[in-house]
Parts: structure tokens; sequence; C-alpha cells
């Protein structure tokens, strides 16, 4: 049995004319969605690792990029 890959933070950007109809696609393929920008037609969501690829074959996305976190050190 393998173990499930642990989520990573998501930002898609996908077609604004069909916003709703690929975010429900988005969520089917196991996206966790944690904001929605409908008018630039972006999103962020959390997924599990192993299903970024999943993501960026659902119709109407155009591009998925890993969330970024850069910490600058106090001063």
């Amino acid at each position: 049995m393998s173990e499930a890959s642990e989520p990573v933070g998501v930002i898609l950007a996908v077609d604004r004319a069909r916003f709703a109809e690929v975010v429900g696609a988005l969520r089917r393929a196991g996206l966790t969605v944690t904001g929605e920008q409908p008018t630039v037609g972006t999103l962020s969501g959390t997924v599990a690792e192993d299903r970024i690829a999943a993501l960026a074959a659902v119709d109407g996305v155009r591009a998925v990029d890993r969330e970024q976190m850069n910490r600058i050190p106090p001063p």
C-alpha cells in the first residue's frame, strides 16, 4: 500500500471565460481551492504532489505553478 504524497500549494492560471467549469474540474481532480480570482483567471489551492500533472491536464488550465515561500531573516 503506497502512502499519499504531501499536499503542496499551487497557483493556477485558467481560461477566464470558463472559470467556474474549470474550477469544478480541478476540484474533481483533487484540488482543494483556497482562493479564487475569476476576474484575472487565477486561483490557488492545495493538492497532493502526485496530482499536479492531473491538474495540468485539465482542459482550460493554462499554467500550474508551485507556491514558493521566501523567508527574509529579521534585520
